[in-house]
């Protein structure tokens, strides 16, 4: 036990009180002494500044399979922190509540989660950090993570896009379509879909309306008017603030993500009345990505989504963060630059043709995932074996590295 005060808390409750009452008596009980508030924020102050000094994306914290322990993830690998202290249940609940605030913990015990964005300023630092926090129930205790969202948004030309890729990103060089971001969490997708604000923000005079479930970065606006519209505070879903951008005339939306077959259907309707529009799904390669908008519908609806989708659609970029031989994480990507081959086979439900499509359009900054993990192979940035476990088809991997 660590907070100085917790034997005194645990005098007041009851072992026989679990789950929400034990944490509402708990929070009661923290609400009524300043004292203990500001020990527990300097305590939760620690852990975020050991991260930020570390460089770890992520902590994680709370729940019975942390053993107590403080787990971060630090290039990739995360592990428990024999460096910080360990904490009982108790004070993980002192430590998470006290992180929010009264509206925030009743969508916490309503729904048994809550995700948000909060800022933290450290000594030294006149700038605050700012974090992406994930709240929520496991075996009935309170469990967390939170990620760090980088001070700095990255250039567009570090991600190492094709300079034709890059210019269909700009509003400049095209003013309307699709744009899907996609690829597991932590893959990177928020840092790409920065990336491009970022560069719309400095060369084009326009509006960008940026959706987000939490908001992030936060950009501040240059040669574009940048709006941020956090999901729960500033509007309901992601559905309405898509519906509700078409009338904030906007020439960029940034949906933060394509939950559910509404909101799919929604951004495509936005993006077919002629505005650009980037997204992101969870999904893992370009082909798995125009299966997964079409099969979010039902069969009778399959087909309208399928010829709107051809119409609307751009470009799309699958992205994966890897190990690299130093111990840190590279990005590796694949790129589907829509032409209108690919929107035939998109019409006449040849999907599956599209993957040869992208390994014969290097001249259009089209790339295979495994084209792109054989290029970090043969410049020594990644191994072998990191090639194939990362590749999304193992088979054609083993023949391209034979070559």
């Amino acid at each position: 036990m660590n907070l100085s005060f917790i034997e005194e808390l645990q005098v007041n409750l009851s072992d026989f009180i679990t789950g929400i009452n034990r944490f509402q008596r708990i929070d009661k009980l923290l609400y009524e002494n300043v004292n203990w508030r500001k020990e527990v924020h300097e305590h939760f102050k620690n852990l975020l500044a050991y991260m930020i000094h570390h460089n770890a994306s992520d902590i994680d914290l709370g729940g019975p399979g942390t053993r107590g322990k403080i787990w971060y993830r630090i290039y990739g690998n995360k592990s428990p922190c024999d460096d910080m202290p360990s904490y009982n249940e108790d004070e993980i609940t002192l430590i998470l509540l006290n992180v929010l605030n009264e509206t925030q913990k009743k969508i916490l015990y309503e729904k048994k989660n809550i995700d948000f964005s909060m800022e933290m300023v450290f000594d030294g630092q006149d700038k605050p950090n700012r974090f992406r926090g994930d709240i929520y129930f496991d075996r009935n205790y309170l469990s967390a993570n939170f990620r760090k969202i980088d001070q700095k948004v990255r250039h567009i030309k570090s991600l190492n896009f094709p300079e034709n890729i890059i210019k269909r990103l700009n509003l400049y060089y095209e003013k309307s379509g699709l744009y899907l971001i996609t690829g597991i969490s932590g893959s990177g997708k928020s840092t790409t879909l920065d990336s491009i604000v970022d560069m719309n923000n400095h060369t084009n005079k326009a509006h960008i309306v940026i959706i987000g479930d939490p908001i992030e970065f936060i950009h501040r606006s240059d040669k574009c008017i940048v709006k941020h519209r956090n999901v729960g505070d500033d509007v309901l879903s992601f559905e309405d603030g898509t519906v509700q951008a078409l009338r904030q005339d906007p020439d960029i939306i940034i949906v933060g993500e394509m939950r559910d077959p509404q909101t799919i259907a929604t951004v495509i309707e936005v993006t077919d009345s002629g505005h650009k529009v980037f997204t992101t799904l969870h999904t893992s390669s370009a082909i798995d990505s125009i299966h997964r908008i079409i099969g979010e519908f039902p069969p009778n609806e399959q087909d309208r989504i399928r010829m709107r989708l051809a119409d609307t659609i751009r470009v799309c970029i699958s992205q994966k963060l890897i190990p690299d031989k130093k111990g840190k994480v590279v990005m590796t990507k694949e790129i589907l630059s829509v032409d209108s081959s690919v929107k035939a086979a998109i019409r006449n439900k040849n999907i599956g043709e599209i993957y040869q499509m992208m390994v014969e359009g290097k001249k259009k900054g089209m790339m295979t995932l495994e084209q792109d993990l054989l290029n970090l192979y043969r410049k020594n940035v990644i191994s072998k074996e990191t090639a194939l476990n990362y590749a999304n088809n193992r088979k054609i991997m083993i023949q391209l590295l034979q070559f």
